[in-house]
């Protein structure tokens, strides 16, 4: 009985990938959509430490409306991040599952991952794991 042979790399790194997708998108949504620090997040309670920080955000999102980018719609391309980072976990999961189906999974790795690009993709890193995880996959071949 031989082992079935696995795309070890191409799953190992889509995951990581996938997970720092997911991680970032989570936490970049969250601040964005709560109207970022100081604004009942996470860092609220430390307002009268963090006042210059909190009039530095303010600027931000003024300039970010003067570019005619609103705040909220920074937290839906994280949001897109997150959900991105779910379906190339999935994917990397489905990869480890179904070897022979590699192509497919690669390449939904690939698309994924270089969506995940619009909402930060994973501190970038992220992006980059999954993008090399996913060309791998498509080039594997067992042996």
């Amino acid at each position: 009985m031989s082992a079935r042979q696995k795309p070890v790399t191409a799953f190992a790194l889509s995951l990581a990938g996938g997970v720092l997708m997911f991680l970032s998108g989570g936490i970049s949504s969250t601040w964005f959509m709560s109207g970022g620090i100081g604004v009942g997040g996470m860092m609220g309670g430390f307002g009268d430490m963090m006042g210059g920080f909190q009039n530095m955000m303010n600027s931000f999102q003024v300039m970010m409306s003067g570019f005619g980018i609103p705040f909220r719609f920074m937290g839906g391309l994280s949001l897109m991040g997150l959900v991105s980072g779910i379906f190339v976990i999935i994917s990397a999961l489905m990869l480890n599952a179904r070897p022979s189906e590699h192509t497919a999974w690669g390449m939904m790795i690939l698309v994924f991952s270089i969506i995940s690009l619009l909402g930060m993709g994973g501190f970038y890193i992220g992006a980059l794991l999954g993008i090399a995880g996913g060309a791998i996959a498509l080039s594997w071949r067992s042996s």
